[in-house]
């Protein structure tokens, strides 16, 4: 069998298929990006939690989440579902850094066989520093089968700009205002 890419230096050259340059100029206030869908399994909700030392009766113990538990079944925790809402939208931009994470809200609960899938909104960007501007994106992570929301927060991220100048200066066309 002939090898068709046999240039590791040619191979090199060709970016990453889901690796992203946008540039803070790039995003636009009000674009909305939808996730694929993702099952939570039982096997990786349970590495996860022996990972975290979660082995709190609702998310851990069956027999427990069933006689006792609100839910009549066990929830996948919380900080699972934040990952995976998080991982589902990930975008591999090498020109932005995440700043933080603000008004996370666990809404509904989630439950091991689960699909669930997220919803990106640029909500406000502003010129923030000589190199980066900042902006906020919030995620929605929904279950799919009922359409329920199940997670949201904001993401706040910095990302270079393309010119320095012209976004520091503010314009309305860059500002996204």
């Amino acid at each position: 069998m002939k090898n068709p890419n046999p240039d590791p230096i040619a191979r090199n050259a060709i970016p990453a298929w889901n690796q992203d340059h946008k540039f803070y100029e790039d995003y636009e206030v009000g674009e909305v990006d939808r996730s694929i869908r993702r099952t939570i399994s039982e096997g990786e909700m349970m590495i996860f939690n022996s990972l975290l030392l979660d082995m709190h009766p609702y998310v851990a113990d069956d027999i427990w989440a069933r006689e006792h538990g609100i839910f009549g079944k066990r929830i996948v925790p919380g900080a699972l579902v934040f990952s995976y809402g998080m991982g589902l939208m990930a975008h591999n931009n090498i020109n932005t850094f995440s700043y933080g994470y603000d008004r996370l809200r666990f809404i509904k609960p989630v439950f091991v066989g689960d699909t669930i899938y997220t919803m990106r909104t640029l909500l406000n960007k502003t010129p923030k520093y000589e190199k980066m501007g900042l902006f906020t994106v919030s995620y929605e992570v929904f279950r799919a089968d009922d359409e329920e929301l199940v997670l949201y927060c904001e993401h706040l991220q910095t990302v270079l700009y393309r010119d320095p100048e012209a976004a520091r200066a503010g314009d309305d066309e860059t500002s996204g205002a």
